[in-house]
């Protein structure tokens, strides 16, 4: 087809989905207790709401789990629907994502959004094959374009990270994405807040269902760097795997875990569950300690949400400290034992043990890069 043909063709009209609107949250919860994303995603998605001037809904779903609907409204959904079954006590494929597929039939959200988890991404990637559209995976940045295309603009890292890409939905309703857990930050909880909740049936009875739940084991000990109030990372200036145990000193001195650039990762240095940033863990800490990192891109959008940033590297120039509240330039061999011997002094002050180290860090020129770095923590 020549170029002239190709430029006479009728463009392609959008279809007429003005019978969708509002935000819809998949709430995640297990054993009553929801997870730290739905309200993150209700926090962001009250954003988005207010764009697209729509209300923001969530959907809860489980077993005596009407408590998780008023706290859903108390973190900003304006109306919640509620199905309490037994049989959706413990999450399966099938029974959860028939609920789901029922509840955007009838009320025809036309944005819905799930934690990037792994029960989110099963159930978004079900939901998605019965219905006709797509769904963006693992975003971390959202926004919407205002009416009257009201197209969600899902972002999320490719081209081994080099960039960000933004995928659209133009020609489906409705639009979904899963979303990492500490991109987004949720609303204050407002108990006084009120909203509408309306309970909807279950799809499926237990006999109907093929899957059954056996047990459910419980790993321990397993590292949560998403939960974490303080982390201490470290990257490829450490040289090597023995660094990690000066970074785990100071770690359990702060009562934090150990985290890592994606290059301590690759070099086989440390453990994939440690690693913060777009293929990592994305991290929102009251304290960051950055050791050792240059601060790429691919890692700073994994923690650029820490409350306080506290950078150690030799190099001045390094892009870390672009990011950080407190930058000590100089060797961590010598920085970090002597942060940890000083924080392990503070908090065992006059015999008492203290609480970990105020992270608000003090305004005080009179200290040390060191000493200034650690906060005070004093005897009561």
């Amino acid at each position: 087809m020549s170029n002239e043909q190709s430029l006479d063709q009728p463009e392609v009209s959008m279809p007429d989905w003005s019978a969708y609107r509002g935000v819809l949250i998949v709430v995640e919860q297990r054993d009553g207790a929801a997870k730290k994303v739905s309200w993150q995603l209700l926090g962001e998605g009250k954003k988005l709401a207010a764009k697209l001037d729509a209300p923001l809904m969530a959907l809860v779903i489980g077993e005596d789990v009407a408590h998780l609907a008023d706290e859903a409204v108390h973190y900003g959904a304006d109306k919640v629907y509620l199905c309490e079954a037994p049989e959706l006590r413990t999450y399966r494929t099938r029974p959860y994502s028939r609920v789901c597929l029922k509840l955007i039939e009838e009320a025809k959200p036309e944005i819905v959004l799930f934690g990037a988890t792994a029960t989110g991404r099963d159930l978004a990637g079900a939901i998605a094959t019965h219905l006709p559209t797509g769904l963006t995976a693992d975003t971390t940045q959202l926004d919407v374009e205002p009416p009257p295309s009201r197209l969600l603009l899902a972002s999320r890292p490719a081209f081994s990270e080099k960039m960000m890409a933004t995928i659209l939905c133009k020609q489906y309703r409705p639009q979904m994405a899963t979303a990492r857990a500490g991109v987004f930050q949720a609303l204050p909880k407002d108990a006084t807040r009120q909203g509408e909740i309306i309970a909807i049936s279950a799809t499926m009875r237990e006999e109907e269902i093929a899957a059954q739940v056996l047990d459910f084991l419980r790993e321990t000990g397993k590292l949560n760097l998403e939960d974490a109030e303080i982390i201490v990372a470290g990257g490829r200036g450490l040289g090597g795997p023995d660094a990690f145990g000066l970074l785990a000193e100071l770690a359990d001195a702060l009562g934090g875990v150990v985290g890592a650039s994606r290059a301590a990762v690759d070099a086989g240095w440390i453990g994939h569950e440690h690693q913060v940033g777009q293929t990592g863990a994305t991290v929102r800490p009251k304290l960051y300690f950055a050791i050792g990192i240059s601060g790429a891109v691919q890692h700073t959008v994994g923690m650029s949400h820490a409350d306080v940033v506290v950078a150690i590297n030799k190099d001045e120039k390094a892009p870390i400290f672009q990011f950080a509240h407190y930058g000590i330039v100089g060797d961590m061999f010598k920085i970090v034992p002597a942060i940890t011997n000083e924080i392990k002094q503070r908090r065992t002050l006059f015999g008492k043990q203290l609480a970990a180290a105020d992270t608000s860090m003090p305004q005080d020129d009179s200290k040390t890069g060191v000493s200034a770095a650690l906060g005070r923590s004093e005897a009561k």
